[in-house]
């Protein structure tokens, strides 16, 4: 039974944090009165001098929440997926077991989870990346806590995806997780490069998004995991 809340809680934390932090950007952004829907990077629209900051911060929090709930549950239901071996092993082999099993990817999750509350948390010091004289400690901070998660964007559904190889519950969503991740990784260089300046906006957004449907994906998959049964059980 509580094995079956967590796996219900995390499928809908998975689904509810990409949601609404999606929300909180294409809401915040149509505010900015005098910029482009695309024009403010997310981030910016959590500094002091965007409009309604509150909305951006909340996407933050929410998504990196509900991403560590969604990581705990996924965790969970991945490490228990053999159950024989559960069965055959007990004390701590039985625990290595299982954490051996359930892969790198939901632990990552996880880890992004709580460096999406540290970039909300720690704001740029203005909406526009003008480069000012003397920026803060914690733009700094800011700047290389997202410089983390983005590499994690495109590692987590690659290591998902390798963790579901194999597995028929989960092995549908193994190439989709792959091209997830090959479209991210080409988006964010095109972004970091600089090449369209004028587009970096819509990259971010697009860079950012992409693994997160995939991630929402995986998140539906959970829900219905369940439901299911387990391999080598009738």
């Amino acid at each position: 039974m509580a094995d079956r809340r967590l796996r219900v809680l995390g499928g809908l934390a998975g689904l509810a944090g990409p949601l609404a932090f999606t929300a909180g950007w294409a809401v915040s952004s149509l505010l900015q009165t005098g910029h482009g829907a695309t024009e403010v990077q997310i981030s910016g629209l959590a500094a002091p001098d965007a409009r309604d900051p509150w909305i951006m911060i909340t996407g933050f929090l929410v998504l990196g929440g509900c991403s560590a709930v969604f990581g705990t549950a996924l965790h969970r239901e991945l490490g228990g997926s053999k159950r024989e071996g559960r069965q055959e092993r007990a004390g701590r082999e039985g625990r290595e077991g299982r954490e051996g099993r359930a892969g790198a990817g939901p632990r990552l999750i996880q880890a992004a989870g709580l460096l999406t509350v540290a970039a909300g948390l720690l704001r740029r010091d203005q909406m526009l990346l003008t480069a000012p004289a003397h920026e803060s400690w914690h733009n700094h901070a800011h700047d290389v806590v997202s410089a983390v998660i983005y590499v994690a964007l495109v590692a987590a559904p690659l290591l998902l995806a390798r963790r579901f190889r194999g597995d028929p519950r989960w092995s549908v969503l193994r190439w989709p997780l792959v091209g997830a991740s090959l479209v991210t990784a080409a988006v964010l260089i095109v972004f970091f490069t600089g090449a369209f300046s004028s587009w970096a906006g819509l990259l971010q957004r697009i860079g950012v998004s992409v693994p997160l449907a995939a991630l929402c994906a995986a998140a539906a998959r959970l829900l219905t995991a369940g439901r299911e049964p387990q391999p080598g059980r009738s």
